[in-house]
């Protein structure tokens, strides 16, 4: 189940998103749509990384708190919107990426000092979701 704060006029189809997070994990997951402003303030306050970026995830380290709570998914309406553009492919398209890639993150996949294994995963999940091809292409490269 996913908790949406949708704090931009970007409009997803949350029954594609629902069915790519329940594929992944059975449990629940906060998901807000923000502007690049509030990302780039959380980016650097949680990463020191002064900048935007296209996805932010959180997972939920306190055993305390919700037990069936991964944690959560920040991601940039503009972001979406001119990288759809940009790429020539949907808003939906580009969000569902970015949503997997959070969501891999949140399983505590990283792409960044793993083998590959992130990105094979992706790739998995783009194929059975039946999104462009030219995303596998893309995660190849991030």
């Amino acid at each position: 189940m996913i908790d949406l704060d949708n704090q931009s006029n970007l409009t997803i189809d949350m029954i594609a998103i629902e069915k790519i997070a329940s594929s992944l994990s059975s449990k629940e997951v906060e998901l807000i749509i923000t502007d690049d402003n509030t990302m780039q303030s959380i980016n650097y306050e949680y990463r020191g990384q002064d900048y935007s970026t296209d996805v932010l995830s959180f997972p939920l380290e306190s055993p305390f708190i919700g037990q069936n709570m991964l944690g959560s998914i920040i991601i940039s309406a503009s972001f979406v919107t001119k990288k759809a553009t940009l790429l020539g492919h949907s808003i939906q398209d580009e969000f569902s990426l970015l949503f997997i890639h959070g969501m891999l993150h949140l399983l505590g996949f990283d792409h960044e000092t793993d083998s590959g294994e992130m990105r094979q995963k992706e790739k998995e999940t783009i194929e059975a979701f039946d999104l462009p091809k030219s995303l596998i292409v893309r995660t190849e490269e991030y």
